[in-house]
């Protein structure tokens, strides 16, 4: 029988630590699927990455002796988890193609807005004082300052599209981190959570790509090959397998918060490496956002 796992109501220097690592990869991974696009579409790319972190997932489980396939109520949420996380990756790998890897991860990482915004209803436990409220709203402000710059002076073709595919990702994200919580999928094990999101999203990506007349070649360069290799092992495997455990054991409104870092870390990436434009408006929305993170992240008393 599974072990009951012990919740903690706020985050600890090990939770911390591990988030910060995953936001560098994250923001990173961002912009190497921005750099990859020119040679994978982009649903080809993010349906090629599942597929092989599937396979990855279910080998370390048959390793470590984890069941995956025993009936325990999670089919119809975990198929649901699955697919709004392939929706979450199709927006997101779909507006890399209309705007900077840096402003489409600020729009993604909208998710903890929803989440706090709706989570709290449902889950006691959840509820933020006025104080983590004011954070969130901080939040909520930049990333609505940066998506008026879209629509006003696009720094690129169709850039606003880029935008609101991005928003769309952080919705889906959202959706699937309330599910996770409000279903049976919380008592699930991390590598179960897992496997339904990449197992599901690895076809259904796989399939839009398809239907889309996505061209799949099968030639990849060097580059090309290492990337799929790093976006597969460490952004959709160790990175997502430890998001899964952190989400079942600290409040999800905290941890979907602090990784608002992760678009400080891709503007970085980005204009070191694909010269993306750094916007003064932009720098400023990820400064309104780090005094968010604070905010929310800071405990309530006693």
């Amino acid at each position: 029988m599974t072990a009951s796992i012990q919740r903690k109501d706020h985050l600890d220097p090990i939770a911390i630590s591990i988030l910060l690592a995953c936001c560098a990869l994250w923001g990173f991974q961002q912009v190497l699927v921005k750099a990859t696009l020119a040679e994978i579409p982009p649903n080809f790319q993010a349906g090629l990455r599942f597929a092989g972190a599937t396979v990855f997932l279910w080998l370390w489980c048959l390793w470590r002796k984890i069941p995956l396939w025993q009936r325990d109520g999670t089919l119809l949420p975990g198929l649901l988890t699955g697919a709004f996380f392939a929706l979450e990756f199709f927006c997101l790998f779909s507006g890399m193609q209309y705007s900077a890897a840096s402003r489409l991860t600020v729009f993604v990482y909208t998710a903890p807005l929803w989440v706090a915004l709706i989570l709290p209803w449902i889950v006691k436990s959840e509820r933020l004082s006025a104080l983590q409220w004011l954070g969130l709203v901080f939040a909520f402000g930049a990333v609505a300052f940066t998506l008026r710059e879209g629509f006003l002076q696009e720094l690129t073709p169709l850039q606003h599209w880029g935008d609101l595919f991005g928003v769309g990702g952080g919705i889906f994200w959202a959706i699937t981190t309330i599910v996770i919580r409000t279903t049976a999928m919380a008592k699930a094990s991390a590598e179960k959570m897992l496997f339904y999101q990449v197992g599901v999203s690895s076809i259904a990506l796989l399939l839009m790509s398809y239907f889309s007349n996505e061209v799949w070649s099968w030639n990849f360069s060097a580059f090309a090959l290492t990337s799929l290799l790093i976006q597969t092992t460490a952004g959709a495997f160790v990175s997502y397998l430890a998001w899964m455990w952190l989400l079942a054991r600290y409040p999800a409104t905290k941890i979907g918060t602090f990784v608002f870092l992760t678009p400080v870390f891709a503007l970085i990436f980005g204009a070191l490496w694909l010269n993306e434009a750094v916007t003064l408006s932009l720098i400023g929305a990820l400064a309104m956002v780090g005094v968010g993170i604070a905010l929310v992240n800071k405990r309530k008393p006693a």
